[in-house]
């Protein structure tokens, strides 16, 4: 356990300081609390550091107990405007608590990262954390880009003319996206988005924000890829690739089950050719006939997201036209009757996700669709507007690792994760 760490804080340029006196803050939704020492961990390896231009950080005052805004610090002779800091924690590990900061003089749109508090002590960074699932081949290490491009080049060569192929092609180099390198280098999981359109108005979509609320950081795909353009890169994939995944449901386009006719029969023209590796489907399963249909046809996981299992907020997030939760809750329990590996995407945030209505109302959700497995992942969004769409707690949540606890002691045959997973390690960590 570290001793309290310090708070830090940015000047104008960016250069981040830790805090001669005051200690570091947490934010749970918008209550200012101090960590918990016993939940702090050294910032894992592949974490990044943010400052907040115009956000006042919160620090501790340990001679009058207190936790007070920090709006200049004396350094030496010189006096510096104070700017909150913020941590992105690798993926993988699961933020407990936001950063405690003033949101009310800032002037934009926060990108879509997960922002947790962080502090200094003992010459590290310490954040509330905790570790939630580990994959080796999410290394950034393993996408080095030098080897990228000739790899690109020779896939294209191999199918000429396949839509499909060039646009991932963007995300492989101009996006950076791990999933569409995988398939350029043959290995792991490889993306398969389909569909240009939504059924879903999400607050964080990350390839399309009509209302300029915040930038997007892609482009969606605006076409249908045909059954050829699926099937020959994919076939091949599974059958070359070490530990082959291939998923249909991206970041780069919008919904999947909007395309469930070519998705259903992409699947058995892929199955007749090849039973190797995994068939993945991530979706918002707004359409219970549709994901059963999929089902049938031979996918082997499905992976279901939700905000919130509270039907007002999860409406205030994911603006669903069309459908509503009930929809949702009906396809996790469908994709589960129909033995398929089901796993719930839920995307976390402190002071939400770990209120007490919302931990009843998930337990509530796990009782009636028993999947297989829950995905602990941060939510990227700017904190303060999420929490104007959500609704401010006036309480601090119990915690997020608490609610973990719970729900692995109310159901202890439900695995936790981070990661899609090959069907050969469906069950390889059963107690989470």
């Amino acid at each position: 356990m570290p001793t309290a760490p310090k708070m830090l804080f940015a000047d104008d340029k960016g250069t981040i300081y830790d805090h001669p006196y005051f200690e570091m803050a947490g934010a749970s939704g918008q209550v200012t609390v101090r960590p918990d020492l016993n939940d702090l961990v050294p910032l894992p390896e592949m974490s990044k550091l943010y400052f907040h231009p115009h956000c006042t950080p919160y620090g501790y005052d340990p001679e009058q107990e207190r936790l007070v805004p920090v709006t200049e610090t004396r350094i030496g002779r010189k006096k510096i405007k104070c700017n909150a800091v913020s941590a992105f924690i690798q993926q993988g590990w699961v933020r407990q608590l936001l950063p405690a900061m003033d949101y009310s003089t800032k002037d934009y749109c926060l990108p879509m990262w997960a922002y947790s508090c962080v502090g200094f002590a003992d010459e590290k960074y310490y954040v509330p954390s905790f570790e939630i699932d580990d994959n080796f081949r999410w290394n950034p290490d393993f996408f080095d880009d030098r080897g990228l491009l000739p790899q690109v080049k020779k896939r294209l060569q191999e199918f000429p003319g396949n839509k499909l192929l060039k646009h991932l092609e963007r995300c492989a180099v101009q996006y950076h996206c791990f999933a569409a390198k995988n398939f350029f280098y043959r290995r792991w999981e490889a993306p398969v988005p389909t569909s240009p359109a939504c059924n879903s108005g999400c607050l964080g979509c990350i390839s399309l924000q009509p209302d300029s609320s915040c930038m997007a950081p892609q482009e969606r795909i605006s076409f249908v890829p045909e059954l050829h353009e699926i099937t020959g890169p994919f076939i091949q994939h599974l059958n070359e690739a070490a530990d082959p995944i291939i998923s249909f449901g991206q970041g780069c386009e919008g919904e999947p089950i909007m395309q469930w006719q070519r998705i259903s029969e992409a699947i058995a023209a892929i199955r007749q050719a090849t039973s190797r590796g995994t068939i993945n489907l991530n979706t918002n399963g707004s359409v219970p006939e549709w994901v059963a249909v999929i089902c049938k046809n031979g996918l082997d996981s499905i992976r279901i997201s939700i905000n919130s299992a509270r039907k007002k907020l999860y409406e205030r997030y994911y603006r669903p036209r069309g459908y509503c939760f009930d929809d949702v809750s009906a396809s996790i329990k469908a994709a589960r009757d129909h033995g398929v590996f089901t796993m719930i995407n839920y995307l976390i945030f402190p002071g939400i996700t770990d209120q007490q209505e919302e931990v009843e109302s998930f337990m509530q959700l796990i009782e009636t669709t028993q999947p297989n497995l829950i995905h602990f992942k941060n939510l990227n969004i700017d904190p303060d507007f999420y929490l104007n769409a959500m609704g401010r707690p006036t309480q601090a949540g119990i915690g997020i690792k608490k609610v973990k606890e719970l729900v692995s002691k109310k159901f202890p045959e439900v695995q936790f994760g981070y990661y899609n997973r090959t069907k050969e390690a469906f069950f390889r960590n059963k107690n989470g």
